[in-house]
């Protein structure tokens, strides 16, 4: 296979499976140490077995994390803090992207970043729709409400006042408090957990 073929078959994002390439080919095998050998010459960057990026041309600086997390693993939506910094909700930089899957729970280092997937119930895995990213890619996204809950249910002991505090939680002003807060309420009926309950009230108080 020429480069040029395999750009031919690569997604806008510029991501790709193996598997993607792989059909139609006489030999699976070639096409694997062609892989290895357009790496090791850095024009493709291997993020985790089986999926790849294109690196000629900035391809891998271009495309959004969030994007890259998508494809990392199937089946999972960006939430947390990733999602909440990216609403403008939390005031830290998040350097690690953080999603959250059905599937085991795993975190990923590669050319690109950090990657962490966290694990829920599959009657937990709504809440996200995908959002449409620059340079124009989409990735499946968590809401404002879903990405908090996701982190308040996921993390230790968060409906203290101190580490609720420390989150310095904001509402960006395109978010209508009334609405945020009734969403919250729904959607935390669907978790039946007292933590949660308990967390979201202690953090409405803060805000007000």
């Amino acid at each position: 296979m020429m480069f040029e073929e395999l750009l031919e078959r690569v997604p806008p994002e510029g991501v790709f499976r193996t598997g993607q390439i792989l059909a139609g080919e006489r030999s699976p095998a070639d096409v694997r140490r062609q892989l290895h050998r357009w790496c090791e010459r850095g024009r493709i960057v291997q993020l985790r077995r089986g999926v790849y990026m294109v690196a000629e041309h900035g391809q891998h600086e271009r495309t959004h994390p969030f994007v890259i997390a998508n494809w990392l693993r199937s089946g999972s939506y960006v939430s947390l803090q990733s999602a909440l910094a990216h609403y403008g909700m939390i005031p830290e930089y998040v350097p690690v992207v953080t999603s959250v899957t059905t599937g085991r729970p795993e975190t990923l280092t590669n050319a690109i970043g950090r990657f962490q997937f966290r694990h829920v119930h599959r009657r937990l895995f709504h809440g996200f729709e995908p959002v449409r990213l620059p340079p124009g890619h989409d990735a499946f996204l968590a809401t404002p409400e879903k990405a908090l809950l996701d982190l308040l249910y996921l993390t230790p002991d968060s409906d203290d006042v101190n580490a609720l505090a420390e989150l310095r939680l904001q509402l960006p002003d395109r978010v209508e408090a009334d609405v945020f807060w009734q969403r919250m309420d729904q959607a935390t009926k669907r978790y039946a957990v007292a933590k949660l309950d308990r967390a979201v009230n202690r953090l409405r108080r803060i805000l007000q």
